[in-house]
């Protein structure tokens, strides 16, 4: 990095050191069923619950041995610290009923985490499971099937205390589900009291070490097959989080697309000691398209920095596109995460603040405008040479070999 461009973030109290630390030290948590389409390794069927993969893309993994390999390779070429984010599917070993899924299932993924020094999140998977009845789970008029998910998730939470104290980092359970309705409910209080019921059966199920981990639930505006309906939408999860002292995780696919997501930010952090994401781009819906360095991405990415939230936030990846290659999927989306969030470190936030306070709006826009054309791609440059990674370009030539040593034969 030439040292005009060192001297140029000085000009504006900006030390890039200091940004390159921070953002080698913020740990994105990688999803792991980008890399086999969210199939998991039950081999169950197809997807269900208003989960959609599109694409044919060959060399998808089909099991540990191989989403794993894949996941090294992503690993060797994504820089900073990393987790990997895991659904209750991707259980290994003996494979068991979903509901009876527990640490067992996870010794393997666990050994993995640690030789290389990951943490690990963890996510109940409520859908594709035939006791999904009529789509509906936690939030079923069956009590039967409340049971079975209420038993799953309490697995989950002992799962995810595992995680934590074993990796020694601090990990997440995220609780999503599918439920809602096709048409115009006859009853939207019944579903949402049997869900509070539920999740508070969850809770009282297992007296988790909140020192070493944290549980959210996340919302959905809609989904494939419960367009007028979800019973879990942003405004039932929100007051229930607030509540119950918990997370209230945002997903950037998850709302109307005229809302902004990055607006919410600063709003949760008033009143959440922590915050919560999956990060995907939607594209006109929740199709969870690959992140691209646009400007959503850089709005949550420059609100997090803003807010001072980057040692409170969970920051997981969720996309799945079996259009492209896989491997490279999962490296771009992450290696945008990290780029949006360089740019946010790399801006003068004081600067900026100082004018809009005293009133010279102005200055704001005229220094936003300013600050677009620094040359931060010779930071991000410096910043893979310190973290011994490749350029985006080779990058790229690297997984393509793969895919045609490895990838092309499965």
């Amino acid at each position: 990095m030439r040292k005009e461009v060192k001297r140029l973030y000085e000009s504006y109290g900006v030390d890039i050191s200091k940004a390159l630390n921070t953002l080698k030290n913020t740990p994105i948590s990688l999803h792991c069923w980008q890399l086999d389409d969210v199939n998991g390794f039950e081999n169950s069927g197809d997807l269900s619950g208003g989960i959609q993969t599109t694409g044919n893309y060959p060399g998808k993994a089909r099991n540990f041995e191989e989403l794993t390999r894949d996941l090294d390779v992503a690993l060797s070429l994504i820089p900073g610290k990393k987790k990997i984010n895991l659904h209750a599917i991707y259980q290994t070993g003996k494979i068991v009923e979903r509901c009876n899924v527990g640490i067992e299932q996870f010794e393997q993924w666990v050994k993995y985490a640690k030789e290389r020094n990951l943490g690990l999140d963890y996510n109940p998977t409520i859908f594709s499971h035939p006791m999904l009845v009529d789509g509906l789970s936690l939030s079923s008029p069956d009590e039967n099937v409340r049971n079975y998910w209420i038993k799953h998730c309490i697995n989950g939470l002992k799962i995810t205390e595992y995680f934590a104290k074993e990796t020694k980092q601090r990990s997440l359970m995220n609780i999503w589900i599918p439920d809602g309705l096709k048409d115009v409910p006859a009853d939207r209080f019944g579903p949402r009291l049997r869900l509070k019921e539920s999740l508070d059966a969850i809770l009282a199920g297992y007296k988790y070490d909140k020192k070493v981990m944290d549980v959210a639930v996340e919302s959905k505006v809609f989904g494939i097959g419960v367009e007028s309906y979800t019973t879990g939408s942003n405004e039932f999860y929100l007051n229930y989080a607030a509540t119950r002292g918990i997370l209230n995780l945002l997903d950037t696919g998850h709302y109307h697309p005229t809302e902004n997501v990055a607006d919410k930010i600063s709003s949760m952090f008033t009143f959440f000691n922590r915050l919560a994401f999956h990060v995907s781009r939607p594209v006109r819906w929740d199709s969870d398209h690959v992140l691209k360095l646009n400007d959503d991405l850089q709005d949550v990415a420059d609100e997090l920095v803003k807010c001072n939230g980057l040692n409170r936030s969970y920051i997981g990846l969720d996309y799945f596109d079996a259009s492209v290659n896989r491997v490279i999927a999962l490296i771009v989306g992450a290696r945008n995460m990290q780029k949006a969030l360089l740019k946010a470190l790399l801006t003068p936030w004081h600067l900026l603040k100082e004018a809009q306070d005293s009133y010279d709006h102005t200055r704001v826009l005229s220094l936003q405008e300013e600050l677009k054309t620094l040359p931060w791609g010779e930071v991000w440059d410096e910043y893979l040479r310190r973290q011994n990674m490749v350029s985006d370009k080779e990058m790229y030539e690297i997984v393509k070999k793969y895919e045609e040593e490895v990838l092309s034969k499965r």
